[in-house]
């Protein structure tokens, strides 16, 4: 039976805590909301591209620019042209999730669709996938990816990772590539993750994690949380919030770690402005060296 779209919940408080979490909302609403902006212009003949959202650079190429994002997929396995351009993941969930005909599975932060779309033709026939994503330019471009694809079985929905607008236990795999990260309540995703899956649901998901913890004074960089840094978890606490809310087997096993090198990239990445003055870049490069890797994380719900 397809799920229907549960009421959404009441919105957090636009104060303290609940303003800060809108903030970091805004703005990675907006960076994501550029880079459909440029990757539905390129499709359209209007643009060109090249970098990444998670890179911090709103723009788009096939297969991603930066050491995070490229040479995730392979081109021929992409549904659509746009689905892949507008890849902004760190991962390929979809592989690691293992996904069976019939199920039905939901990617958190779908974007513009690539891996509901191909969750879509795995789980085909009598499978569904939904997409959830709270940027309705991204949704734009997945139904625009959808369309040119042809896939029937497949939902985009509107709405926050934190609050999501399906019922109870309607879901039997929990994907995500790249976002969680960005989250400013990720008890709250993970929660919702949980509520969502149906007994013996798995939760496979792609995201960055931090192998150590990085200093205080860069979790704030609003820019850094867009970059898919500072916006982390550390691995440990990763796993200790998936035992809170709920889940059991939890694993993390790191996919590609990063080094001086790609930290230089990512760092060359950003546009004026979006770090503030005197910001001291090579600082910056040499703290967080060897800090955060790309990880697939698994853990399952209890039957």
């Amino acid at each position: 039976m397809t799920a229907q779209p549960a009421p959404s919940h009441p919105e957090e408080p636009r104060s303290g805590a609940g303003a800060v979490a809108e903030a970091v909302r805004a703005v990675v609403q907006d960076r994501y909301a550029a880079a459909a902006r440029t990757t539905l212009d390129l499709l359209d003949g209007g643009g060109s591209a090249k970098g990444s959202c998670c890179g911090t650079s709103c723009c788009a190429e096939p297969s991603g620019a930066d050491p995070i994002t490229r040479d995730l997929y392979e081109p021929g396995d992409a549904p659509s042209e746009g689905a892949l351009i507008a890849s902004l993941g760190c991962g390929n969930p979809t592989v690691l999730a293992d996904l069976q005909p019939g199920q039905t599975v939901l990617d958190l932060g779908s974007g513009g669709g690539l891996d509901v779309l191909l969750s879509a033709r795995r789980v085909a026939p009598g499978g569904t996938a939904y997409g959830l994503d709270m940027t309705p330019e991204m949704l734009e471009l997945a139904r625009r990816n959808q369309a040119e694809a042809g896939v029937e079985n497949a939902t985009f929905l509107l709405g926050t990772i934190e609050a999501v607008p399906l019922p109870d236990e309607s879901i039997d795999v929990v994907i995500s590539n790249c976002v969680i990260n960005l989250s400013p309540d990720k008890d709250a995703v993970l929660g919702e993750a949980f509520r969502v899956l149906r007994p013996g649901g798995r939760f496979a998901v792609s995201d960055i994690v931090l192998l150590r913890p990085i200093p205080e004074e860069l979790v704030g960089v609003v820019g850094l949380w867009t970059g898919c840094v500072s916006g982390a978890l550390v691995d440990s606490d990763y796993l200790a919030k998936l035992g809170e809310a709920g889940f059991i087997d939890a694993s993390i096993e790191v996919t590609r770690s990063y080094d001086r090198l790609d930290l230089e990239e990512l760092a060359s990445s950003l546009a004026p402005g979006e770090l503030a003055d005197g910001f001291d870049v090579p600082a910056t490069v040499a703290a967080l060296e060897g800090a955060f890797a790309s990880a697939s994380i698994r853990a399952t719900k209890p039957r």
